[in-house]
Order: structure tokens, then sequence, then C-alpha cells
């Protein structure tokens, strides 16, 4: 483990709470919180196989203690708040909000990512501050607006109370309960929630008939027209049907305009200067740092604001969308595309620009979306596709047609270090 036990006071808080000063309650494990077969259709086995880490092995064992982890409220400073707070099994491991709620009714900067294919994640966290699923299991315990602990030795603490507990971690691994095997627990279950099995993966499997016309539609526009294959596939000259992500970081003009980027900037140099993970956790969670994105990870211009390519599986059962949760519908998340958004962003992704899709190749491009759903989302798929279509018959904020067959702007230079 490479994260301190205790935070450091120098990062600017920006603690904003709820009026009901608490968090809600804690989701209950269920059938779609069951570790997942490899025995899907779609399935990367080889490369599954190979993200397993040699120091944590895959057992049964561990993995059901893992999950109880994962449920377990007590890793939280008062109890409030679990793993699964953020990331329900219900929601397809999201939360359903703009942003989460932690211990005390407190709202962080960041919208919570799945779980659901995250072994294969080359980073974790939006702006790839942690290299692991071990790693990225303890900085939430230890943030004041998410588990609120003290220092990961009060963690332990509260886990070694019970016997039920020390038991278990005496059979897992041979030893009493450690904040390195508490993380290795929870990421070895987590690294069972795999997503595939949709329509679309019987599709590329041969069966012509999983998935409607609109969404072959869809699928071909979004290698082509829609230009998503350039973030969204591992290459952009070649079709990637399994992961949908270049593993990379990418500013695709969210809000930007809002904050004084640079001015930010300069303040997270000087601030994050020692680079423990704990406070960048803090910065990206707490403060209006959080709009720099990859920044606060390299401290390099060119990744102002940029974040990391999510896999889009389950994207109709995810909702809200980006990092920030901006954005209500798959058709608000066309829409920011098809206009080219960030017209006054410097730092905006070069691929960025407008798309000139028409409405009918918008809808081609949500049914394909759609077909990304597994099979346990099958029921909440269709109601959420429901509900997102008649949102998007009455409000489209990101819509502007205009822009999206217009040419693409000139964008402004970044400033001067």
């Amino acid at each position: 483990m490479h994260v301190q036990a205790r935070m450091q006071p120098s990062v600017p808080t920006r603690i904003v709470t709820t009026a009901t000063h608490r968090a809600p309650p804690i989701p209950p494990p269920g059938p779609s919180s069951e570790p997942k077969s490899v025995e899907q259709v779609g399935v990367p086995l080889q490369l599954t196989h190979d993200v397993i880490p040699g120091d944590n092995p895959q057992t049964p064992e561990k993995i059901a203690l893992g999950e109880k982890l994962f449920f377990d409220g007590r890793l939280s400073v008062d109890g409030t708040v679990a793993c699964s707070t953020c990331h329900d099994p219900r929601r397809a491991f999201t939360d359903g909000r703009a942003t989460s709620i932690g211990v005390d009714g407190r709202i962080g900067q960041r919208n919570s990512p799945t779980i659901m294919n995250a072994l294969y994640n080359k980073t974790q966290f939006w702006d790839g501050r942690a290299a692991t699923l071990e790693q990225q299991a303890a900085l939430p315990m230890i943030n004041p607006s998410e588990m609120g602990q003290p220092t990961l030795d009060a963690v332990v603490a509260g886990i070694a109370s019970d016997a039920q507990y020390t038991d278990a971690f005496q059979r897992v691994f041979g030893r009493a309960p450690n904040i390195t095997d508490v993380t290795r627990a929870i990421a070895a279950y987590e690294r069972t929630q795999i997503a595939y099995d949709t329509p679309f993966d019987h599709f590329i499997a041969g069966e012509t008939n999983a998935i409607g016309d609109d969404a072959k539609r869809g699928w071909q526009l979004f290698n082509t027209r829609g230009r998503c294959n350039k973030c969204h596939a591992l290459t952009d000259t070649k079709l990637d049907p399994t992961n949908f992500t270049d593993n990379d970081f990418h500013n695709i003009g969210v809000n930007i305009v809002r904050h004084d980027v640079v001015a930010l900037a300069r303040q997270a140099e000087k601030l994050l200067a020692s680079g423990e993970l704990p406070e960048v956790d803090r910065a990206a969670i707490q403060s209006d740092l959080s709009v720099l994105g990859r920044f606060l990870v390299t401290k390099k211009q060119p990744d102002t604001a940029a974040f990391k390519t999510p896999d889009i599986r389950n994207v109709l059962v995810t909702a809200p969308y980006f990092h920030d949760g901006s954005q209500q519908t798959l058709w608000d998340v066309m829409d920011h595309y098809n206009k080219g958004a960030g017209l006054r962003d410097p730092w905006l992704d070069q691929d960025i620009q407008p798309l000139a899709l028409t409405e009918n190749e918008i809808d081609d491009m949500v049914a394909f979306m759609a077909s990304l759903t597994t099979p346990e989302y099958a029921e909440l798929g269709r109601t959420e596709l429901a509900r997102q279509r008649s949102q998007a018959l009455v409000s489209r904020p990101q819509r502007d047609t205009k822009r999206a067959f217009g040419p693409k702007p000139v964008q402004p230079k970044p400033p001067s270090p």
C-alpha cells in the first residue's frame, strides 16, 4: 500500500452538506451484487486472467470477505457510509446522483463511476490518481467528504473489534486484520464484477438479430462520423467491441469556463507539491481544484481538465453522466458532442468538433448504447430508456443545431505558463 495513513491539512476544503445532514441508507447486497461468471459472451478471457495481480490472487474466501466489507458501514467514521453507498449494485454499481454523498451528508465534486469492469482499468478514479483497485479502495475511507475516517489505522481498529472479521482474516490471509488485506479483499470482490453478455455482445458473436437496425446503425456511426472511437476504443483505426476505452484522459469541454482554471492550476502546483495521494484525493473530492482533472496528478498543462475515458457498458443505467454528473440523459451527452463543446476551452481535445449528426442518427447512437446493457439490468434499462426519452422530448439543454452543422470554431491558445 502506498497511501498515507494520515491526511495532510494543506488543501483548502469545500465541504458541501445536504439539508438532511446524513447519507442515504446503505444499499444491501442482493442478486445483482453477486460475483459474476466469466462464462459470458464477450468476456476477454486472457485479459481477465492477466489483470489479476500476482500478489492478490482470487479465492472464493477472499472474494466473500471483500463483499462483506464492501457493504459494511463500519468502514466509515460513523457507520453510515459503505462502498455500496456510492456503488449501489442495483444501479450497476453507481448511485444515480450527479456527485456522491458521504458522511454527514457531505457532497463531493465527482460523479461515482461504476466498478463494473474496473478490473480492466489501467488507472482508477476519473483522474487516474490510483494505479490499482487496492490503492483506490483505501482513499475514500480517509476522505472527509466520503467515509471520513481520521486514519487508516482507525478503519482497521473497527474491523479488528469484530471476532467474525478477525477469524475471517486469519482464514484468508493467515494474520490479523490490516489495511493492506482489507483493500486486497475489497479489490478481489470488485474484480468479480464484469459486465458482458449484452445484446451487443451476442450481435458481435454472430447473432445478427440480437440488436435492432437502429443499434446497428448506431454502432456504425460510433466508429465513423460520431467519432466516439477516438476515445472509446484502444485505437481509432480498429473496431474495439470489448472495453470501449483508450485508457487515456481527455478534455471534452465540460463546464471549464465556469472556473478560473489558470489560477486554480497555479494553486494546485503550490498546494500539491508533495504529490501525496491523500492530498490529491482531497483536492479532487472536496475543492474547486477538482475541475483540473488529470492535472492534479501530473501537473502538466496539456492535462488541464482532462478526465479518464470510461467504459460505456451499462451506460444506459448509470446516469447522470460525465465526471461531474452534469448531463442527465444520453441525448444530452450526444448533444454535447454533436455541437463540438468547449468554444472557449484552450485545452479542448483535438478530436472534439461539430459532428453534424441528425436527430435520427442521435437516436441510433442512443439505441446502440442501450444495447450495451447487461441481462441483470434489462428491466431497469427499459425503464430508464423510456424515462430519458421522455425527458429528452421536453428538455435538451445541450442541443445546438447551428453549431452541430457548422465549422469547428477557432480554439483559443492556452495561456503562457
